[in-house]
């Protein structure tokens, strides 16, 4: 289904009350016709009396008749109030229908989210909303970024959240990526079940995004090479990180509970975020030493990673030239988090406060004592 033929289909209940709608007013004035010509012809009424006649008989308002009626005047009264009275009838049950059945609610309603799709900028699309599916919209929507999900079962999107925005049909099409707004999103995800869907998807998105993110899931091993070379920024298999979660927290409580509290606790004193410089940062082509991070925001940073490079170097050193497309981890602390237009002029670098003694560190004994020598959001 091409996107003109989908954007026809949410608008067909509208056009379908809109015919009938049309029906009712030709019928209504084809029956006014007829009555202003029956009067004519069988009373010998006037134009304007006939009409008159037409109107209050079809209105069934009660006043008086024009002029006394003849036997066949009487008759066709009765006639031309039974076909006024069931084309009324008519288009009471028809628009009644219409809106016990849910079309006007689920028409407009789909109108509108396409309409506040169309407005997104910068989103992130979600295919797939199954159990991961739904946990990433979550997660993503807690941090307040904008999601548009694509789902082929229109069912399964039943009793979702109010905000959420959503497209049903399959996001291997290209079509219906370009409905969710992939040439304006900040990113993909492709979360349903089947390894053979996420490679579609991936490969579609790629191809119409060349510099989309694009994070796939991958549910067999096998599947992770392909998915790569589809064009998948980032591949994930819930499996192996649940796996690996598992294993760690056996082995490593204590460190496994302080990075929950870094990562996922809605009462944070300790703030671990991905920056990235741009071109345009007055932190462009500065040392580590040179741009006093520390001392104009707050800010530790934990290590940094160029573009497109896998290998992240931890704890950089004081002469590292920060550049454009390099990524900089940083931690601190977010009551005196300050924007990144505050600490540099626009980029994206930002910075926060990392305290001697946040009560993030003092839960977490274990990791200060596992590795002294590193800052605590390393010893993982």
């Amino acid at each position: 289904m091409t996107t003109s033929e989908a954007r026809r289909a949410a608008r067909a209940p509208q056009r379908r009350i809109r015919r009938k709608l049309l029906r009712f007013g030709l019928t209504l004035l084809s029956i006014a016709a007829a009555g202003t010509v029956g009067y004519v012809l069988l009373e010998g009424w006037s134009i304007v009396e006939a009409l008159y006649m037409t109107v209050i008989t079809l209105s069934t308002v009660g006043f008086s008749e024009v002029r006394p009626l003849s036997e066949p005047g009487r008759v066709f009264t009765t006639a031309l109030i039974v076909a006024g009275v069931g084309a009324v009838t008519y288009l009471f049950a028809a628009i009644s229908q219409y809106i016990v059945s849910g079309e006007l609610s689920g028409s407009l309603r789909k109108t509108r989210m396409q309409q506040r799709i169309d407005a997104l900028t910068g989103h992130y699309i979600i295919s797939g909303y199954g159990r991961v599916g739904q946990q990433t919209y979550l997660d993503l929507a807690d941090q307040g970024r904008p999601c548009v999900v694509v789902e082929a079962h229109e069912e399964a999107l039943k009793d979702t959240p109010a905000p959420l925005l959503w497209v049903t049909g399959d996001a291997a099409d290209d079509d219906v990526l370009d409905r969710a707004g992939i040439d304006r999103a900040g990113g993909l995800v492709a979360a349903t079940g089947d390894d053979a869907t996420n490679l579609m998807v991936t490969l579609t998105a790629r191809t119409l995004q060349p510099d989309l993110t694009i994070v796939a899931r991958a549910n067999q091993p096998a599947s992770e090479p392909k998915l790569r070379r589809a064009g998948a920024t980032h591949v994930i298999s819930p499996y192996t990180i649940s796996g690996r979660r598992i294993a760690r927290q056996l082995l490593y409580p204590s460190i496994v509970d302080f990075l929950d509290v870094v990562m996922h606790s809605e009462n944070l004193e300790l703030l671990l975020e991905e920056c990235r410089v741009q071109t345009d940062s007055d932190l462009h082509g500065k040392t580590v030493e040179e741009a006093h991070v520390r001392r104009r925001t707050g800010a530790n940073i934990l290590a940094v990673r160029r573009r497109g490079e896998a290998a992240i170097q931890t704890n950089p050193p004081r002469r590292d030239a920060l550049r454009a497309g390099r990524h900089a981890d940083r931690a601190g602390h977010p009551a005196t988090a300050r924007s990144p237009e505050r600490a540099g002029g626009g980029h994206e670098l930002a910075a926060a406060d990392l305290p001697k003694r946040s009560r993030a560190a003092r839960r977490a004994p274990a990791v200060r004592a596992a590795r002294p020598a590193r800052p605590p959001l390393l010893t993982q």
